[in-house]
């Protein structure tokens, strides 16, 4: 059972197809942990050309969807503080990619805050595929005013 709709989760996160990299959320707690599912398909865009003959996705987009699952995070809190402002990814640190994520993985993200000083956050998250390791990263994001341009 889903936590968040993926209603709610675009309520949350500005990203849109093909850059939403949240299907669902499973677990949260409020301004602590998040665990949220990304369905790896091969329709995805980027596997045309990562690689055409060995689909694998890119590890940056791993770290994308990990930052997108803190942004979850993030975004709950400030809306329940009323504030105005999107989270925006500023650093990735001692990132490790344990093995390959190709089309049909379920990709389990699991971040967890460990350090908010606004506008910074600091977290941690790790993704994994059937309970292996796929990835583990630190990273910051910065919350900044919501800007219409």
């Amino acid at each position: 059972m889903s936590v968040f709709t993926l209603k709610q989760i675009t309520q949350l996160l500005p990203h849109r197809y093909p850059f939403l990299f949240i299907d669902r959320v499973e677990e949260f707690e409020s301004g602590q942990k998040i665990v949220a599912l990304k369905n790896v398909t091969v329709n995805e865009p980027f596997f045309r050309g990562h690689f055409p003959d060995l689909p694998i996705m890119p590890g940056v987009l791993i770290c994308e969807a990990l930052a997108q699952a803190a942004a979850i995070i993030l975004h709950d809190t400030l809306r329940q503080e009323a504030v105005e402002r999107v989270a925006v990814l500023t650093g990735i640190d001692n990132a490790r990619f344990r093995r390959p994520v190709i089309p049909g993985d379920q990709l389990r993200l699991e971040v967890s805050l460990s350090r908010r000083h606004a506008p910074l956050w600091k977290f941690h998250g790790q993704a994994s595929v059937a309970g292996q390791a796929v990835a583990d990263v630190n990273l910051l994001l910065t919350e900044t005013p919501w800007v219409e341009l």
